[in-house]
């Protein structure tokens, strides 16, 4: 089955729909003239957030991915090599393929950034989209350090998406480092008493923990690891610096 079909009749639900379908409409037409969109349509679901699956996960990534990468006008190995490495990270060898050409697909298009993240938003939920902002800041990192104009971007995501301030600097902290990023980690001043730490860390650790995502799939929720370890690091960091258990 191709990736087209699969993802149709596999794990695509409000994404076929609204401005994300239309992306995928035109990408799928361009990787098979076999293919025949069935989304690309203006309507997509308000108010009850449905549920969302593998497919309207990974096609929102992709989507968000493509705009990070073309911040700085730059098309750098590291970031490809970055969703590749993700890709085959998560999925078998097969299925990564195919995701790696939907986003080469997706990299040729112009879209609205804007519109693209009000479907996201009104759609799925907010663990998700956390999720999406963690990894958007993992391919803003792949060169090594993180661009002002794909920080830019990636702000600018999160603002559409309905992201808070404290939960932003929480993530991005998991990846732009300085003195206090243990603290923003855990969304708190240095200044707090050690039980104010103790109550953060294990607020985060909720907050962020694998099953709170676990409706994308195991893939996708061993991929969440990531920022329940960054909590835990933080922690195990303060718990040192202040000499407490």
């Amino acid at each position: 089955m191709s990736l087209g079909k699969k993802l149709l009749w596999g794990g695509l639900g409000w994404a076929m729909g609204g401005p994300i379908g239309a992306i995928l409409g035109y990408a799928f037409a361009s990787m098979s003239d076999q293919f025949q969109s069935q989304g690309g349509g203006t309507t997509y679901h308000r108010g009850k957030i449905p549920r969302t699956g593998t497919g309207d996960f990974m096609v929102s990534l992709l989507v968000l991915l493509a705009s990070v990468m073309k911040a700085d006008e730059k098309m750098l190995r590291s970031e490809l090599a970055y969703v590749k490495e993700f890709l085959n990270k998560q999925f078998s060898t097969n299925d990564a393929k195919e995701y790696l050409l939907l986003f080469k697909g997706i990299l040729n298009q112009n879209y609205s950034l804007r519109q693209v993240c009000l479907q996201i938003k009104i759609s799925m939920d907010h663990p998700s989209r956390l999720q999406l902002m963690h990894l958007l800041f993992g391919l803003s990192m792949a060169d090594g350090h993180t661009h002002a104009k794909e920080l830019q971007v990636i702000e600018l995501i999160a603002s559409y998406l309905n992201i808070n301030q404290n939960d932003f600097d929480s993530i991005k902290a998991m990846f732009v480092k300085s003195t206090k990023s243990a603290y923003e980690i855990l969304e708190i001043d240095p200044s707090v008493s050690e039980s104010e730490v103790k109550k953060a860390y294990r607020k985060m650790a909720m907050k962020y923990h694998p099953d709170k995502v676990a409706h994308l799939g195991k893939e996708l929720q061993d991929s969440a690891e990531e920022k329940f370890k960054s909590v835990n690091q933080a922690y195990k960091d303060i718990q040192l610096e202040r000499g407490f258990s």
